[in-house]
């Protein structure tokens, strides 16, 4: 089996930022006893909360990702504070970076990132009956741009490669939302 291959030896970071920590792990591998390192970042549990509108359209944020170094159009979202439940950082994350509130949101799902190399979760959640209250206060480092789009559109949003992210992606197939075909 191939949890039993693995033997943590060591973890040692060598990297701290507020996003993430990067740790150096060290395991044994059986059955040769082959030692190897490992990267991996530990990082905060995030959130996205797809926001849906009376009228039946979904608030998005377009924003610059460095990463990719490009614009990306997705759902709100972000890392949830220390000692914060996940619902309650979906509200949040929704009003700071739209403007929008809802009632309460429903929980969709939790995926792992990228499990290969990061420890955390994404919590994905819909907030249905979105309302406009505020101006968005985004965190300083963010310039954000809100648009809405019918619910109906999100399938061709996803198909004609507008809409890229994959967990904005995950977080509309969790919610019902798939394209016929990519």
């Amino acid at each position: 089996m191939p949890d039993k291959s693995w033997t943590l030896l060591s973890s040692r970071g060598v990297f701290e930022h507020f996003i993430f920590n990067l740790e150096f792990d060290l395991y044994r591998l059986a059955p040769d006893g082959h030692e190897s390192e490992f990267i991996r970042l530990v990082c905060a549990d995030w959130v996205n909360v797809i926001p849906v509108t009376a009228e039946g359209d979904v608030v998005f944020v377009r924003q610059y990702r460095h990463g990719v170094r490009e614009i990306s159009l997705e759902i709100p979202g972000g890392m949830i504070d220390p000692g914060e439940a996940p619902d309650t950082a979906a509200l949040r994350e929704l009003l700071e970076e739209t403007g929008f509130a809802a009632p309460s949101v429903r929980r969709l799902g939790d995926l792992w990132p990228n499990p290969a190399i990061q420890n955390n979760h994404c919590h994905l959640f819909v907030a249905e009956n979105c309302k406009l209250i505020s101006p968005p206060e985004p965190d300083p480092r963010e310039r954000i741009e809100v648009v809405t789009y019918p619910l109906v559109d999100v399938p061709r949003l996803i198909r004609d490669g507008t809409i890229r992210h994959s967990l904005v992606i995950c977080a509309f197939a969790l919610y019902g939302i798939v394209p016929e075909s990519m």
